[in-house]
This record gives C-alpha cells, sequence and structure tokens, in this order.
C-alpha cells in the first residue's frame, strides 16, 4: 500500500467539507467509507484542516524564544571550536623550571582540612618545610575540604567546623606556598557553579584543574620530565594500593611520575617500558585525615605510610636512570635531601 502524501489528507479533510458526509465524500474519492473514516481521522491528528476554514479570530506574528537554526549551528562551531582549543592545549601542558639543578615536589594528599580526623599540625609543619626550603614545589592532589552536599550535609554535624569556616581554611592552604599543580577532587567538585575554588586560585601561577593535570617539566639543560597528576586514575585492586596508575602506566602513559590520591592510602610501584627504557613511578599518597569514621564502618584497615610524598628530580639523569628521580615520604627528611643535592650541584 503506498504511503500517503500530505496532499492525501487535504484532498480527504476537504471531500468531507464539500460533500458533508462520510459516504458521498468516500464515493467521490473512490475510496471504502472505513478506509476515508480512518484517513480523516488521521488527517485531524496531524492537524490538517479545510482550506476554507476560517477563524473568527487572528493572533499578531509572535517573536521565537529559539534563535534561528542557523544561528543556532553558528554558535555550536563556535563553542566547539573554543572547547577544542581549551581541550587540546590541556594534554600535555609545559612547565618552565627557571632554576638549575635538582628540584623537588612534595605531592601533598587529600588535605580535607575541615575534619576533625586531619591532621592539620603536620599538614601546616609540611607547608612550612616547603615554603622554606629552596628548589621544593607544592602539589596538590585534590579534596581540599570536606564541602558535604546533599544527603551528606547531615555530616556537617558531626564537626565542629562551619563551611563557611571551611573555605577560610581552604583559602589559607591554598595562598601558603608555591603550588606547581592543584587538581580539584571529587569533594571539590561539589561547590557547583560559582565555584569558589577558582576565584581562591586565579592568582596561583600554577595549574589549577578538575580531576587532573598533566605537566611537561621543561629544565634549563633541556631535560623534559612528565608528571601526571590525577585525585584518582581508573582501575582498583584490593591487592595493589597503586592499581590505577601502574594500570595507566602499562596502558600507554609514558609518564615519568603518577601521582593519585583520593583513596586515603599510601602505595608505589616502579615500571620500566622495555621499548623505550623510560622509568614510571606510580605513586599514591594518604592524604591528612588520619581518623575517618567512614573507613572504620567498612573496617578498611589502615594503609597510610605518609599524608604526602615526595620527589625529587635530578635533570642531569637519562629516562632510564633510576638517579633521575628519588621517591621519599617524610617531608622533612626530603628537604635536606634536596637541599644536599642542590649543594651538591652547584659545587660542580
Amino acid at each position: 500500500m503506498a504511503r500517503l502524501t500530505s496532499e492525501d489528507y487535504k484532498n480527504a479533510i476537504n471531500s468531507l467539507e464539500i460533500y458533508g458526509s462520510y459516504s458521498e465524500a468516500a464515493r467521490f474519492l473512490g475510496i471504502p467509507r472505513e478506509t476515508f473514516r480512518d484517513r480523516v481521522k488521521r488527517a485531524l491528528k496531524l492537524d490538517y484542516y479545510p482550506d476554507n476554514l476560517e477563524n473568527d479570530f487572528s493572533v499578531e506574528n509572535l517573536p521565537d524564544e529559539i534563535a534561528p537554526v542557523e544561528e543556532l549551528i553558528s554558535r555550536r562551531k563556535t563553542e566547539y571550536k573554543r572547547k577544542s582549543k581549551f581541550s587540546e592545549a590541556r594534554r600535555l601542558i609545559n612547565v618552565k623550571v627557571k632554576m638549575d639543578g635538582p628540584i623537588g615536589i612534595c605531592h601533598f594528599g587529600d588535605p580535607h582540612v575541615d575534619d576533625p580526623g586531619t591532621d592539620i599540625l603536620a599538614l601546616e609543619q609540611h607547608v612550612e618545610i616547603v615554603k622554606k626550603t629552596k628548589g621544593m614545589f607544592g602539589g596538590n592532589i585534590g579534596d581540599q575540604q570536606n564541602l558535604w552536599v546533599g544527603r551528606l550535609a547531615r555530616l556537617y554535624g558531626e564537626q565542629s567546623t562551619s563551611a563557611q569556616e571551611s573555605w577560610v581554611l581552604t583559602e589559607w592552604l591554598i595562598r601558603s606556598i608555591q603550588w606547581l599543580y592543584i587538581i580539584g577532587g571529587n569533594h571539590d567538585c561539589w561547590a557547583g557553579t560559582g565555584d569558589p575554588l577558582k576565584w581562591i586560585t586565579r592568582n596561583q601561577k600554577g595549574i589549577f584543574e578538575y580531576h587532573g593535570a598533566r605537566l611537561n617539566l621543561n629544565f634549563p639543560n633541556g631535560k623534559e620530565v612528565r608528571v601526571n597528576a590525577r585525585h584518582d586514575f581508573r582501575g582498583y585492586s584490593q591487592w595493589n594500593p597503586v592499581h590505577g596508575p601502574s594500570k595507566a602506566i602499562q596502558m600507554g602513559w609514558r609518564d615519568h611520575i603518577l601521582t593519585a590520591g583520593h583513596k586515603h592510602i599510601s602505595g608505589a610501584a616502579i615500571l620500566k617500558c622495555p621499548a623505550t627504557g623510560l622509568i614510571s613511578h606510580a605513586l599514591r599518597c594518604a592524604g591528612y585525615k588520619k581518623h575517618d569514621r567512614y573507613a572504620e564502618e567498612l573496617g578498611l584497615p589502615d594503609q597510610n605510610i605518609s599524608p604526602c610524598v615526595i620527589t625529587i628530580i635530578d635533570p642531569r639523569f637519562e629516562d632510564n636512570d633510576p638517579r633521575l628521580i628519588t621517591v621519599l615520604w617524610d617531608v622533612e627528611e626530603a628537604a635536606e635531601f634536596l637541599t644536599y643535592k642542590r649543594q651538591k650541584h652547584a659545587s660542580i
């Protein structure tokens, strides 16, 4: 059976208007009466009306709230171009290191500055050590505060720090040292639109990105070291605390340092690419929230070796040399080691 056209529907409606009955109109069109009735019913559903139907009123033409399709397409092209440029620029962010010799990055685990179970004294001490140690920079892996939202907002009743005070503490931490990078974690994402964290970090010289950032450190001697910092990497294993970043390395991320937080546990693994010889370090820092009711409820084991992890980078060495990157778990020890390395470099 041929598909009915708009002309067929118009003829049916007009014929009924002219002949006044379904039988006469169907006879005129040469189709069965029931077929004609179904056609008219379908036509009315599709909003077909007789050509001579006149309304007793008319409505002025009103402007459309939605832009014309041509304007929508043009706008989408512009937005895509901007979004694409934004994303492509962040695939690997070049960072020029202006000082000669070794440097250190103290990768701070989840701070949670407002939580009663957070070792705020250790956080304060580590901030001061980084601040006074030449060549040492901070890396912030995310979750600056609890930022309870939705059904979790009830947990503010279990901490003495108010939501407003939490932002004061967060601002103190962000402005305390020279951050090489700051990652927005899952708790930070709960700030929603008009995010105060973006406003607080606006004067930071380092990088602020949600979820993760990939940095290419360019040293004065031409050496390049890549740091892939994420709040977390996909992949979990109860037997391996650094399964996520280790998996990322083995799936093709050829970076020297891959660091994560989120799970409040510590771990490290070192892997070598057999094709290039590149040595990669997969690291997870536990963070400063040492006492966690949620972990206690689930009976999770204590795997917090250190709230942070420090990587000392000596740009004199090649990618396949284990001396290129040294991993340490104590901030004070790392500061002393970095100072020694820099003094040794200066004497050469």
